[in-house]
């Protein structure tokens, strides 16, 4: 028999003052709300309450017993409120990574607004170019640009769209004309980027239904995306970026896409943690601002400097 069912039973007797009317508020027959008492008291080896046909009187070990069972009625009472209002309040600390140009965009910068919306959350956010276990890590949350790499067990939420462009400046279009297919980025200046261990200059596109890859190549390359954009709108050559970085400078001219028409699929802006089964009210209320935020009309095209 259930203990705490036991407990429950004696602390009702005792309140109602009988059997019938605690097993009223109980929701069992007397007899039952009895049995678990004598239950109790077998498993205890000690009697707590002397009982006639219309008295129920403590023993001296029943009444101190009692004044313990309320107070383990009580702790899980709190216990079970804090559990409740964990799922549906924000509290505690919230760990996040996110990639570092997007993550100081297009995320921390919200992070004011949501601690003052929840008041009993802190934010710590880890923003870096390095790949991140966030289970051994510890993180709560991670944000992601496309799928590659996403642990394919894990929760992804997107958060918004978003593609990867071909793009460059008027100036550099008017000195060195357009290219009309992928193949003709082989006779352009291509701003690529690059690192000791990785070199990104094989650009994928959708040509006839089939994927093809155009290996380009350029005068300069780096591993900063930020500044293969400011290169970009520099002139100094093309540069695939994604819109969340460039639409502003592309609905101003600053900068212009082309081969639009050969654009794989895009590379979604994704939310990702680790599958549970109850998820912390901190980690989908983030993920909902953060939803919310993104989906403000005109919120890609605002300049650079009203996101920072």
């Amino acid at each position: 028999m259930n203990k705490i069912k036991e407990i429950e039973a004696l602390v009702a007797a005792i309140e109602k003052g009988s059997l019938a009317k605690a097993a009223l508020d109980q929701g069992v027959t007397p007899a039952m709300l009895g049995r678990r008492i004598d239950a109790l008291e077998t498993r205890l080896g000690v009697r707590l309450v002397h009982r006639t046909t219309r008295h129920l009187t403590l023993t001296e070990q029943g009444a101190l017993f009692l004044d313990s069972c309320h107070k383990i009625l009580d702790e899980m009472e709190y216990a079970e409120r804090m559990v409740s209002e964990g799922r549906n309040k924000a509290t505690g600390q919230l760990s996040v990574y996110a990639p570092a140009a997007f993550g100081r965009r297009h995320v921390a910068p919200h992070a004011r607004a949501f601690v003052a919306q929840h008041p009993g959350v802190h934010i710590t956010f880890n923003l870096t170019t390095s790949p991140i276990d966030l289970v051994r890590e510890r993180y709560d949350v991670g944000i992601r640009i496309g799928q590659d790499g996403v642990d394919p067990n894990f929760v992804a939420v997107k958060l918004a769209k978003n593609r990867r462009v071909i793009c460059g400046s008027p100036g550099y279009f008017e000195r060195h004309g357009v290219p009309r297919r992928p193949e003709d980025l082989m006779r352009h200046n291509c701003l690529v980027f690059s690192s000791p261990s990785h070199h990104g200059n094989d650009w994928g596109f959708e040509v006839g239904g089939r994927t093809v890859t155009v290996r380009v190549a350029g005068n300069v390359g780096c591993n900063d995306g930020e500044l293969l954009t400011h290169w970009a709108l520099d002139g100094l050559g093309l540069a695939r970026r994604s819109t969340w970085e460039v639409q502003p400078y592309l609905e101003s001219g600053q900068l212009m896409s082309v081969l639009d028409e050969y654009a794989r699929p895009g590379q979604d802006i994704l939310a990702v943690y680790a599958p549970q089964r109850y998820v912390p009210a901190k980690v989908r209320f983030f993920i909902s601002a953060l939803r919310a935020i993104y989906a403000q009309p005109g919120y890609w095209s605002r300049p650079v400097s009203a996101q920072d």
